[in-house]
């Protein structure tokens, strides 16, 4: 909670919104003054430290034929590494179980030298039960990836897809769209550059994706005769010599000569090396004859499925046990500690089972301790689940899971935001009441904490709907509000609204009011730290209705304060102070007295806005003296950040020059780049009002540089516009009009109208002191246009001094 950061206990020191078109590679210069400090604007390329991803799975072990296949796909290569690709989409297109994620991985490897900038992959779940991943989600996941903070990713979809293309630009990389159902949710993840190659398989010929981006289609088919009794004999060499071939042949056939189910059929009798295979043919045999009878599944999944049954009847009883239940799973994946709390068993018991369920192929380890299922082998297992087992024990694993990353969210909770309140547990959701050998994860640190979740929040996404779908409607919104803390700190604005939608709907069914006005109250922050702001100000609005209705007072004071956040980020200063007020008044009636010192900072920083600094100082001195006693280091750096502007504002920069400089290094203490940006800008304000332009611009071009690599754009423009007023002072006004004119295109873009406003008015005065009058006339009457929607003191004075200029130049 800092004046860099944004949460419900800060106004967050003025909001921007985050975006960033183009890479972190700024390149700034600093010379004395007399010769000059210039900035050069970041160029599109890489930088230097920007991370390389490697994200391919592993390998496929024992991958055999396919070579016509392979030399295809080479072909989408030029034959100088240096030259554009021949192809920038391929689509790998095939029936279920067929092999196009493993031919995929294994061109992927094979080729990856050839894109040194890296590998990105997603699994898109076309063809899973639950829902898909989005276009969203997706490209969250590779924005971070490339190196993106959590402020630099945009909310939107086209933002995020637009920063996607600018951060590949001049790149080389291999981006691997695994199980694709659509060209809807391809499109948005396509490189568009030259050097960039996508590899995407799906089991539709996605049409689309020829027209829209001239992708090339390998169809991929079954594998002939030979290449399936290839693949049976080499996956069984070690442990089977004397196979007769026709007996392999016949074996391919009745496995319908698809990979995934050879690879089964394989491990079976490579497990049974002294059973004649004539045997195994004859079990696989009345398998099939079985499902035909039975008429079960599509006519291109039936030879698959019945190798799964065969494969599945001679698994131990407890494997077999566990397969059933691992289909009960949330999520796309599953780690040894989330199995062991789904079926409650202790962790080396479960990565024995784990272990037996992947040398059968019908789980796959895909990196260290992360497992999966085929789409098809998982709908098989949900099958034998609601077949063999009785819908309580059923319902008993699926509430143990929940449970599981319930109180494992409520864990980072407590290290992420030791502030939040946490939500009420019910006695039979102990862990001692659930498990008998299992305990839920526990976090020494946020940064522990929050790795957890990038692993898990797949999961925890398909946790809070299958508690909803299952009507656990109490566990369903617990989910969701015990996220928000880390919702918040990562701006998974994707998950945050499609978990939040689902929450209010589970509240509501429950009939739980109290849930309901958590669940609006976490959408409003939601809502407003994306810039969606009127849908922000609803649901904070219904929160605080419910609130007063139900007698939460201090619910009624968050609601309160997090109308008041927003009415900053409105500039409507008078409506936030009033807010404020009400919330600060009902947390010290409670007793609250840390959130009181919150609220009552942000207060200061309204008094500060509407230019009533004595009283900001009589407010923020407290408060940095209690935020210092209980060591809260983003509380101290906000208020050292706050009472330096309102020194500075009061004509005493050299004290206020000790606070920006503490602030600044107490981030950097942090490596916090967000906290270092927004104080150094400060530090840079407060040097120039003491006429150390050279340390100034030193400290903007360093703010902006920050502001840059965390994609914070509208806090990059404000160090532009700090530059462009020191160069005015020094009397370089040509180089302020440039700086401020950067500054105001960023603002227009980002529909900043006060920040916008406060720029042209600087442009104004550039350009008459640069000689062109008639321009610094336009600029100055745009601004006071703009200055007109606004009441505050601050507002009203500007309008002044413009209206002041403007009468004297026309006189």
């Amino acid at each position: 909670m800092t004046g860099a950061d944004e949460d419900r206990g800060s106004s967050g020191g003025g909001f921007t919104h985050s975006e960033l078109s183009g890479s972190g590679g700024d390149v700034v210069q600093a010379r004395d003054v007399q010769g000059g400090v210039h900035f050069h604007a970041a160029s599109e390329r890489r930088g230097v430290s920007d991370p390389i991803p490697r994200q391919l799975p592993a390998d496929i072990r024992g991958f055999v034929n396919r070579l016509a296949e392979l030399a295809r796909l080479d072909r989408t290569l030029a034959g100088d590494p240096g030259e554009p690709l021949v192809c920038g989409v391929s689509v790998i297109t095939g029936t279920a179980g067929v092999g196009k994620t493993s031919l995929a991985l294994r061109w992927a490897h094979r080729v990856r030298e050839r894109f040194p900038d890296g590998q990105l992959y997603v699994d898109l779940r076309g063809y899973d039960a639950g829902d898909p991943v989005t276009p969203g989600q997706a490209l969250d996941g590779f924005l971070r990836a490339l190196g993106t903070t959590p402020a630099g990713v945009p909310a939107d979809e086209p933002g995020k897809a637009a920063l996607f293309r600018s951060l590949l630009a001049e790149r080389r990389m291999l981006v691997v769209l695994d199980n694709a159902a659509t060209t809807a949710q391809v499109l948005p993840l396509l490189p568009g550059t030259s050097g960039c190659l996508a590899v995407v398989t799906s089991r539709s010929d996605l049409p689309g994706l020829a027209v829209r981006a001239g992708a090339k289609r390998l169809t991929l088919n079954v594998l002939s005769e030979n290449e399936s009794v290839t693949l049976l004999r080499t996956a069984t060499s070690e442990e089977r010599i004397a196979d007769d071939a026709e007996d392999l042949a016949e074996l391919a056939r009745l496995c319908g000569r698809l990979p995934l189910a050879l690879r089964i059929a394989a491990d079976r009798a490579a497990s049974r090396p002294y059973v004649p295979l004539s045997d195994l043919i004859a079990d696989l045999r009345d398998e099939s004859n079985l499902w035909d009878a039975l008429g079960a599944g599509p006519e291109d999944e039936t030879d698959v499925r019945t190798v799964f049954a065969w494969s599945y009847r001679a698994l131990p009883k407890d494997a077999a046990t566990l397969f059933r239940m691992l289909s009960l799973h949330p999520g796309p994946e599953f780690s040894t500690a989330a199995v062991a709390a789904l079926g409650d068993l202790s962790s080396r018991q479960t990565r024995y089972l784990l272990d037996v369920l992947a040398g059968a192929h019908l789980i796959e380890q895909h990196a260290p301790d992360r497992y999966r299922f085929h789409d098809l082998l998982r709908a098989y297992a949900l099958d034998q689940a609601h077949t063999a087992e009785p819908p309580e024990a059923r319902t008993a694993a699926l509430r143990r899971i929940l449970l599981w990353y319930l109180l494992g969210a409520d864990a980072a909770q407590t290290v992420v935001s030791p502030m939040e309140p946490h939500v009420a547990f019910d006695p039979d959701e102990s862990p001692e009441q659930v498990w008998t050998a299992t305990a839920p994860a526990v976090f020494d640190n946020a940064e522990q904490a929050v790795r957890w979740y990038t692993l898990e929040r797949a999961n925890l996404v398909g946790a809070v709907r299958a508690a909803a779908d299952s009507a656990m409607d109490h566990l369903a919104w617990r989910l969701h509000v015990v996220l928000r803390s880390i919702y918040m700190r990562e701006n998974s604005f994707d998950d945050w609204l499609i978990t939040g939608h689902v929450a209010l709907a589970a509240a509501r069914r429950a009939r739980d009011r109290s849930g309901e006005a958590e669940v609006l109250e976490s959408l409003g922050i939601a809502y407003t730290q994306s810039g969606s702001l009127a849908e922000g100000a609803e649901n904070h609005r219904a929160a605080l209705a419910i609130r007063r209705e139900i007698g939460d007072r201090f619910g009624e004071a968050m609601s309160l304060n997090g109308l008041g956040l927003l009415a900053f980020r409105e500039h409507d200063l008078t409506t936030a102070l009033e807010l404020l007020e009400h919330s600060r008044v009902a947390l010290h009636d409670l007793g609250e007295s840390m959130w009181e010192t919150l609220t009552t900072v942000n207060i200061a920083e309204a008094f500060l806005r509407l230019d009533r600094q004595r009283e900001a100082e009589a407010l923020l001195r407290p408060s940095l003296a209690i935020f210092r006693e209980r060591q809260q280091s983003a509380s101290i750096g906000n208020a050292l950040w706050l009472l330096s502007m309102t020194l500075r504002e009061l004509d005493r920069p050299e004290e206020a020059i000790h606070l920006a400089q503490e602030a600044v290094d107490l981030a950097r203490s942090h490596g916090n780049h967000m906290w270092e940006g927004c104080w150094t800008m400060e530090l840079g304000a407060v040097q120039r009002a003491l006429g150390q332009h050279g340390e100034a611009l030193e400290s903007y071009q360093r703010a902006a540089a920050l502001h840059r690599r965390i994609g914070d754009r509208g806090r990059e423009a404000q160090s532009w516009a700090g530059a462009g007023e020191v160069y005015r002072e020094l009397g370089r006004p040509e180089e302020a009009a440039s700086f401020h004119r950067l500054a105001i295109a960023t603002q227009r873009e980002l529909d900043d109208r006060w920040l916008l406003a406060t720029d042209l008015e600087q442009l104004g005065y550039d350009l008459r002191r640069a000689g062109d009058p008639d321009s610094g006339r336009w600029h100055l009457e745009e601004a006071q246009s703009i200055l007109a929607e606004f009441n505050d003191p601050k507002a009203i004075r500007m309008r002044q001094r413009i209206a002041a200029v403007l009468e004297d130049e026309a006189s």
